[in-house]
């Protein structure tokens, strides 16, 4: 039976309380207990885990997982790749997000069909290091919206499938879910990077958007937006859309929908990119590029929006579109504090976004629950040297995250050096 317990622990367990002094309990997968007692549960026939003077905290959640996306600068590192080479790489990133405290990922979108499926798959039969993965589909989105690449003059096997009306939309869902994907990403508004489609354009009808939500949840899948026009939001909210991606634009109205929608939605800014685009893109996007982007207008309006959904009560994820040359895998947790400095939030409160609101877009439908340390809860596990709630940056430190547990299994165990180092 594998038994492990952690001993002396400063306890974050992601219900919105204040941290405590204590030991927990993980049986098989499961956080079997939780004492505020140091030395109360019994110790007969657990692996020990000394962790007096460490944060223990629930696994870290990436709320807009593109696996197959490794420094990329264009769509063509998206195309270009053959699939074995793409494959190895994606097994790359997910590790990658293992060893940083990502013990779970919400696949948003893959670059080809099977990337995400075929990484998970190897993962759950334990072949594989990486996270918890919910496999995300190819993008679907329409003729001349975001995703399509082709000209009449020059047909391109973009990372997208293309279609135009209700029964393609259907079958483009249905596919998806034959192959194993376990969410269906939506194009659903324009985008910055696309000039005859700008973010404020909706170029995805609403029958579409209904047919894929419908025809998804039909199979027991999810839906997810790529929504950052006031139109796409509200059409996808009518649909019935799962997790809406970005929202930049919004007025009163939107809004309002979103909050009567709160207890069902899930909503990540992806703040990172526009961030690093402005400030730290150089020399793939100049400052003065990214301005004639409008990528500073749309930060600044994601900074209204999401501060007054802050404020709301909307179930936030972090993730923040990681995966270009100015926004490494791996540095995923900078979202913590750019929900902070952009949106308000306490450094808990960012915490939770990439815990317990993560966790519970992970279980949707499957009747689990993850991303709290309380009995019966799914043990995934960080624990830290240092303070989070202190100091953030902490989290992007590989070397910091002492012990990292994913559904009962130790990946990662240090503790023993942070030990020595307190001694000395």
């Amino acid at each position: 039976m594998n038994k492990i317990l952690f001993v002396g622990a400063r306890i974050w367990d992601a219900s919105g309380a204040s941290p405590f002094d204590g030991d927990v309990l993980v049986e098989r997968n499961r956080i079997r207990a939780v004492s505020r007692v140091p030395g109360q549960l019994s110790q007969s026939g657990c692996q020990l885990i000394e962790a007096k003077g460490m944060f223990l905290m629930p696994g870290l959640v990436e709320g807009h997982a593109h696996l197959s996306f490794e420094a990329v600068t264009a769509t063509e590192d998206l195309i270009s790749p053959p699939p074995e080479e793409h494959t190895l790489l994606t097994a790359r990133v997910a590790k990658v997000l293992l060893d940083h405290g990502f013990t779970s990922a919400y696949g948003a979108s893959a670059a080809k069909f099977r990337l995400d499926v075929a990484v998970r798959n190897e993962v759950n039969a334990g072949r594989l290091p990486g996270p918890r993965i919910r496999a995300g589909s190819l993008e679907i989105t329409v003729t001349g919206g975001l995703g399509d690449e082709s000209r009449l003059h020059n047909q391109r096997n973009a990372p997208s499938i293309v279609v135009d009306g209700p029964e393609e939309m259907r079958k483009a869902v249905r596919l998806c879910c034959r192959e194993g994907c376990d969410n269906i990403k939506l194009d659903v508004s324009g985008d910055p990077f696309y000039p005859q489609i700008p973010a404020s354009s909706t170029p995805m009808s609403f029958e579409e958007i209904r047919m894929a939500v419908e025809t998804a949840h039909g199979f027991g899948k999810l839906v997810n937006a790529h929504a950052r026009s006031i139109g796409s939001i509200q059409s996808c909210l009518r649909a019935g859309v799962d997790v809406l991606y970005h929202c930049e634009y919004t007025d009163d109205e939107t809004l309002d929908m979103l909050e009567a929608a709160k207890d069902r939605v899930f909503v990540a800014p992806t703040v990172s990119l526009f961030h690093t685009m402005l400030y730290e893109a150089t020399p793939w996007v100049t400052q003065d590029v990214a301005r004639a982007m409008g990528i500073d207008q749309l930060l600044e309006a994601s900074r209204r929006t999401h501060t007054e959904l802050r404020k709301r009560g909307i179930r936030h994820l972090i993730g923040g579109d990681f995966g270009f040359a100015w926004s490494r895998q791996g540095t995923n947790a900078r979202d913590l504090k750019f929900f902070v400095d952009y949106y308000g939030y306490t450094p808990a409160e960012a915490l939770r976004c990439g815990t317990f609101h993560g966790g519970a877009l992970m279980m949707a439908r499957s009747g689990d629950k993850l991303g709290e340390i309380k009995e019966g809860f799914l043990a995934d596990l960080l624990l830290v040297e240092g303070d989070p709630l202190a100091d953030l940056s902490v989290l992007l430190n590989a070397d910091r995250l002492r012990v990292i547990v994913k559904d009962g299994q130790v990946y990662k165990n240090t503790s023993s050096v942070a030990q020595r180092r307190a001694a000395a």
